[in-house]
């Protein structure tokens, strides 16, 4: 079997201004009020830029930068869930992910059927999420409202489910973006051993995270981001203090 891989060349990824614009009442009687003043014009956003990165197998990495800094939309990217502006990015090996942990619920459908929607958007079968199910319900801890409808689920619930769906089977390239919170303790401590189980088990790992204790304990490599681009890439405790260092010099925030 080949090993998984992630290569990146000189991708640059642009979001378009229009998603950014407000389209509520209160915008519109505003514009109406400003009616003659000249507007302001936005411009699009360039997210990532000529990002070019090769990742083999083993390789644990921690992504580090401020908000905005783009690390989100690169995990994204290798996810293949954003469609890149130009370059190219191929990544061989199944992919998990562990972001956006709501995304794909249907909220009139029972924690139950979600299970299966939100295998389907995970690329398994019906046939295993059905040998997965009691696993899942299990590990979720939701009782009788697993045959609830989701649009009644406090926001806690529905990701400790979503959360059981999403790592129910492992991955040879393991995404993670920062810790999740995911309920009461005790099942945030089976969420912990869960991720380490995962993490132990993927053959690459990349964490987004601001927890510098967590990617030195995790991570081998470090790739510091600043508006999109990667400014940094070496040892994890290097990147680090590397980050430190420009942030207490001032590194921009976007």
């Amino acid at each position: 079997m080949k090993a998984p891989f992630i290569s990146l060349k000189s991708v640059n990824l642009h979001y378009a201004a229009v998603a950014y614009k407000e389209r509520s009442l209160k915008t519109l009687l505003s514009q109406l009020f400003r009616w003659g003043q000249k507007s302001v014009e936005m411009e699009d956003i360039h997210a990532l830029k000529n990002i070019s990165l090769e990742v083999k197998g083993g390789e644990r990495i921690g992504l580090i930068g401020h908000n905005g800094a783009g690390k989100s939309t690169f995990l994204k990217t290798v996810a293949g869930l954003y469609p890149i502006s130009s370059g190219s990015v191929k990544v061989g090996g199944q992919v998990r992910s562990l972001f956006d942990l709501s995304l794909g619920f249907e909220p009139d459908a029972t924690g139950r059927e979600n299970i299966l929607y939100r295998g389907l958007l995970l690329g398994l079968s019906p046939a295993f999420m059905r040998e997965k199910q009691k696993e899942i319900v299990d590990f979720a801890g939701l009782g009788h409202f697993i045959d609830y409808p989701i649009k009644t689920y406090s926001a806690g619930m529905q990701v400790r489910l979503a959360f059981a769906i999403s790592t129910s089977v492992g991955g040879d390239i393991l995404l993670l973006d920062e810790v999740i919170g995911a309920g009461d303790a005790n099942f945030m401590e089976k969420a912990k051993q869960r991720i380490s189980d995962l993490i132990e088990h993927a053959e690459i790992l990349i964490l987004a995270s601001h927890d510098f204790a967590a990617l030195k304990r995790l991570c081998v490599r470090g790739l510091v981001l600043q508006q999109g681009n990667i400014v940094f890439d070496g040892p994890i405790d290097e990147a680090v203090q590397y980050y430190k260092e420009k942030n207490a010099a001032g590194i921009p925030s976007v």
